[in-house]
């Protein structure tokens, strides 16, 4: 009487996702922190004006009067502006714990275009839907949040129920701080521009991870192609490009 055969041993695979520096997140936080120290120091130096804004802001925060006049610049340095400590640091904070794992996904050039695209649509959007000035990176953060929960939705089959609950966290972050948003002095409709702005991209943009090769030599590809990219990053420019349009002429 012969034996069965043993069953081969499972050999375990792993595969992991791509752990770059996020130079960029890094970047764009070293900058804004020192940019506002300027301001924090200009502030103690020169104070207000009438208007009760610092030098920084009078030249670059979202006024629209001010992009009226043809300062169109004022549609982006918005997100390198803060109010206070406590504003750049819950901003600064959302920027390094979310945007580190975007960046990581999607790549330096990719994470750069959707923080400035994200922050452009929600100062447009804060230009056609409020008066007075406004200043801050909850704009381009809601973009980081929107790509989030993009990135975990069009790659669920891969991440199963992490997924799941990443996408229950990222509905629960934004309801949530939408609501905060309803507070005075808080520019909520530049977060919706932001939420939206962002989403747009990253629904074309977002790295789109599959498993591919052979046990146990398999390994994560981005299947994402350039012209998508493009696509994505041209869509949104032009929308909320003609949206600022339709404010400028109306």
């Amino acid at each position: 009487m012969s034996e069965a055969p043993l069953p081969a041993p499972v050999q375990e695979v792993r595969l992991e996702l791509p752990a770059r520096v996020p130079k960029v997140t890094y970047a764009i936080l070293g900058f804004t922190v020192f940019v506002y120290l300027l301001q924090f120091i200009l502030r103690g130096w020169l104070g207000y004006n009438e208007n009760g804004l610092d030098l920084f802001e009078f030249y670059a925060a979202r006024s629209n009067e001010a992009i009226r006049a043809g300062q169109l610049w004022r549609f982006i340095t918005p997100i390198f502006l803060h109010a206070s400590p406590a504003h750049i640091f819950f901003n600064m904070y959302a920027l390094l714990s979310i945007g580190s794992f975007i960046e990581t996904q999607l790549g330096h050039a990719r994470f750069a275009l959707l923080y400035f695209l994200s922050g452009f649509a929600g100062n447009v959007f804060s230009f056609l839907l409020t008066d007075g000035y406004s200043v801050g990176a909850s704009t381009a953060v809601f973009g980081l949040i929107a790509a989030e929960g993009i990135f975990f939705y069009q790659n669920r089959k891969l991440f199963g129920a992490q997924a799941r609950k990443a996408l229950s966290n990222v509905g629960f972050i934004v309801v949530i701080n939408l609501a905060i948003g309803l507070s005075p002095g808080i520019d909520n409709w530049g977060h919706v521009g932001g939420l939206l702005g962002g989403a747009m991209f990253a629904w074309f943009a977002s790295a789109r991870w599959q498993v591919t090769g052979l046990p146990p030599a398999l390994r994560l590809e981005d299947q994402r192609e350039p012209q998508e990219v493009l696509t994505g990053a041209g869509l949104t420019a032009i929308t909320f490009g003609l949206l600022a349009l339709w404010g400028l002429l109306r």
